[in-house]
């Protein structure tokens, strides 16, 4: 269950172009501020565990986002290889299938110190994209399939949009983790870039999110510090 403490709940999104410095100086702003940063792909291909340490250096707490999708055995060892980081979340594609999803959970200690969250639908993906790909369902219906499955195989949680969240919630239950990227704060709704299932801070929250993932609107503020400290308004103004 996620703390009540809303500035725990959010997640700044490091996917825009750093180097070993100016991260650092990024962590500096953002520590005390949010909870946690996610590394995705690029800048960890790019600088690898480097920025994981960095972000544990300032305090916070670490989500690496590289989104597993492979044989078992190729993503149970990349898994064991994430938690000797002392990263606190770790992601697999649920598409992944059965076998995967439980060689995932036996690679990740019990101790719970990482949690293991699958991706059920990118937040980037609309019902075309689904068709195109031979999958005639509606996003939402896949994340609700795929949730259950993902419990079933006893991961922590999923990753999924807002539009989602209260189902998920409802049929896995409170200690089932909720993380949704596809955050804007209420002044930049309808500005989705690349995401088109997205929610305000607010409407996430009352969903039952338990994490939310907030990147270009905090990153390209002219004040990060006062850019997430709005996020984190937003979210306290959700309705109990």
């Amino acid at each position: 269950m996620a703390s009540t403490n809303m500035k725990d709940r959010l997640i700044v999104a490091l996917d825009g172009d750093t180097t070993p410095e100016s991260f650092k100086a990024l962590m500096a702003d953002l520590a005390g501020h949010v909870g946690m940063v996610k590394i995705g792909k690029k800048n960890f291909t790019r600088h690898g565990p480097l920025l994981v340490r960095l972000a544990q250096d300032a305090g916070l707490k670490v989500f690496l986002d590289l989104k597993f999708h492979d044989i078992p055995n190729t993503v149970a060892e990349a898994l064991k290889a994430a938690c000797d980081l002392g990263v606190d979340l770790v992601n697999v594609h649920a598409m992944g299938g059965r076998k995967m999803l439980e060689a995932a959970r036996k690679a990740v200690p019990a101790d719970g110190l990482t949690k293991l969250l699958a991706v059920t639908v990118l937040t980037s993906l609309n019902e075309e994209d689904l068709r195109e790909l031979g999958i005639p369902m509606h996003p939402s219906e896949l994340v609700k399939k795929l949730a259950g499955f993902v419990k079933e195989c006893a991961l922590d949680g999923v990753v999924c949009s807002a539009l989602e969240t209260k189902f998920v919630r409802h049929t896995c239950g409170d200690d089932f983790l909720i993380v949704t990227p596809g955050i804007r704060p209420e002044s930049a709704e309808g500005s989705g870039d690349d995401q088109a299932r997205i929610a305000t801070p607010r409407w996430a929250v009352e969903a039952g999110s338990d994490y939310l993932v907030v990147g270009r609107p905090i990153l390209k503020a002219d004040h990060i510090p006062q850019a997430a400290a709005e996020i984190v308004r937003q979210m306290s103004e959700a309705k109990a």
